[in-house]
């Protein structure tokens, strides 16, 4: 992974913000192997039989953060941790549109394999844990923002601490109480 304050990748989103849409390849090109393995990670938390695969993660991420905005990138850091979020907004749109077609009418029978493939993929129930974040943002922002970096963006601890403005120590502990907290909440 390169320099969070890689002045080449701060440069290219400046010049992409002031309308320069020409350096959105170079940009792509700085960017693509940090957000390629961070959109790998993200997918392979994902309940067996996913089928959004980590390239078209990153693509769909990537047409949503290159867009028109209201106020520019601060650096690298800044940029990967928005795409981490645009990524969980992709698969938890992609998990509830799964769901909604899994649905079927009341009374109509239900082959048992598919009964069991239903089971298998709540293991990590991407729509249900969307709503234990939201239920733990009204409380603790920045414990809900460092769990969407390290589990959709995969920050490192180091990374995430610095992203939520927390000493790695401050950092640790609080995320073991978050971690208990979620796992009460999701099951």
């Amino acid at each position: 992974m390169s320099d969070p304050a890689d002045p080449n990748v701060t440069h290219l989103l400046e010049r992409l913000y002031q309308g320069e849409e020409s350096v959105q390849g170079a940009l792509l090109e700085a960017l693509h192997t940090d957000l390629y393995s961070r959109a790998q990670r993200a997918r392979q938390k994902q309940p067996p039989g996913h089928t959004l695969q980590a390239t078209a993660l990153l693509n769909e991420a990537y047409i949503r953060l290159i867009g028109p905005r209201d106020e520019p990138w601060a650096d690298r850091t800044h940029f990967l941790a928005v795409a981490a979020r645009a990524m969980r907004q992709i698969l938890v749109d992609h998990a509830r549109s799964k769901n909604r077609a899994k649905r079927s009418a009341p009374g109509k029978q239900v082959p048992l394999d598919n009964l069991l493939v239903s089971y298998e993929e709540r293991a990590v129930d991407i729509a249900q844990l969307d709503g234990a974040l939201e239920r733990l943002a009204g409380f603790d922002s920045d414990m809900a923002r460092a769990v969407e970096l390290r589990f959709f963006g995969g920050l490192s601890v180091d990374e995430t601490a610095a992203a939520v403005g927390m000493s790695k120590r401050t950092f640790e502990r609080k995320w073991q109480a978050t971690r208990a907290w979620l796992l009460a909440e999701v099951r």
